[in-house]
């Protein structure tokens, strides 16, 4: 059974960034529909974490604006994005390498949380009921990434690649509509890349979670993309389905080198 592919809900229109006389993206346009997995390639230094940076907020574009959901924006700010449901991992992995995995993912659930710090800290009734209900969320996104052995595991005390994993519990731990993806699967063996494919897929598939993704590795975009827009040097030269992309000459010629 094919996947029913939704709407946009966003849309990237014209976006141009430069810093000082160095152009990173060069009036870029794309769209994102609901429930795909969007894949955004291209080689180093194609520009490709400059977008979803201006995406979620991290940069301002100079020209050019970004819909999400039928709201439109000449610059998105990183905590507006976030509580409007679009949630990030990082290249480099920003966790907090001294906490245990299940307190990592929560700090993913604070954005939900209602009552203030105080109450928190004093664990005040309506606030410690609020804490059960979110630690259940998080205990059932553990168990979603097959990480329960680890659960009180200090977080840098973990192989790599089971830190990536707790890396998208935390941006799952959101709920977002949107998950921006930066390189999930950057340094990590076969088996780790196929388990992480698996959870991606399945993240798209049971939560129905639109994924944008910024992956190096052309086998893995190619097995589960369902669209992929092609970046070289800030401009955009390839934007298809993954087959249309393979076969684009000019995708060829920059990106996988002419004599594949």
């Amino acid at each position: 059974m094919s996947k029913q592919i939704g709407d946009v809900i966003l849309n990237v229109q014209n976006i141009s960034l430069s810093f000082g006389g160095v152009k990173a993206l060069s009036d870029i346009s794309f769209n994102v529909r609901e429930h795909e997995i969007r894949a955004i390639i291209g080689p180093n230094g194609a520009g490709k974490s400059s977008m979803l940076n201006c995406i979620n907020g991290v940069y301002s574009p100079q020209q050019g604006q970004i819909t999400f959901r039928g709201q439109t924006f000449s610059h998105m700010d990183s905590h507006q994005v976030a509580v409007m449901g679009v949630a990030r991992t990082f290249q480099n992995l920003a966790l907090f390498k001294g906490m245990s995995v299940l307190d990592n993912i929560m700090t993913g659930r604070n954005l939900r949380m209602k009552s203030n710090l105080f109450m928190q800290a004093l664990r005040l009734g309506p606030a410690e009921r609020e804490e059960i209900e979110h630690r259940k969320r998080v205990e059932e996104i553990i168990d979603f990434l097959e990480i329960q052995p680890y659960r009180k595991t200090p977080v840098g005390q973990l192989p790599y690649g089971l830190q990536k994993r707790v890396d998208l519990g935390r941006a799952l731990a959101l709920e977002p509509q949107v998950l921006l993806l930066d390189e999930p699967m950057a340094g990590m063996n076969v088996e780790e890349k196929q388990d992480m494919c698996r959870f991606i897929l399945d993240v798209n598939d049971e939560f129905g979670t639109t994924v944008v993704l910024i992956e190096h590795d052309m086998g893995v975009v190619m097995d589960i993309s369902d669209r992929v827009v092609v970046l070289d040097y800030g401009k955009k030269i390839g934007d298809g389905s993954p087959d249309e992309v393979r076969n684009n000459p000019e995708v060829i010629s920059a990106y996988l080198g002419t004599g594949h």
